[in-house]
């Protein structure tokens, strides 16, 4: 089973790197795909994992639209850079 996640912040490969590291370590997922243009996140796992993911993605920086404001926003952004510059190291 597979579902999709729709998430602020995806700039780069770097960013897709980072996602799917990050969901990959979550017990059950199969499998991690990003559209970065999209910011689109499909995920193949259990639907019941589906909570577990998105505060797995807000963690690294990648909230869903509109579930991060003000401060929280801010933080994610800043998140989401650091783990962008982290995925384009792994990647080299």
């Amino acid at each position: 089973m597979t579902f999709e996640v729709s998430v602020e912040n995806i700039k780069c490969g770097g960013c897709a790197n980072s996602i799917v590291k990050g969901l990959q370590e979550i017990e059950g997922v199969a499998s991690v795909e990003v559209d970065v243009e999209q910011g689109r996140v499909t995920i193949d796992a259990d639907d019941c994992l589906r909570a577990q993911a998105t505060e797995r993605l807000l963690k690294l920086g990648y909230p869903e639209p509109g579930s991060a404001a003000g401060l929280k926003a801010a933080k994610a952004k800043a998140k989401s850079f650091v783990s962008c510059a982290v995925g384009r190291i792994t990647d080299s």
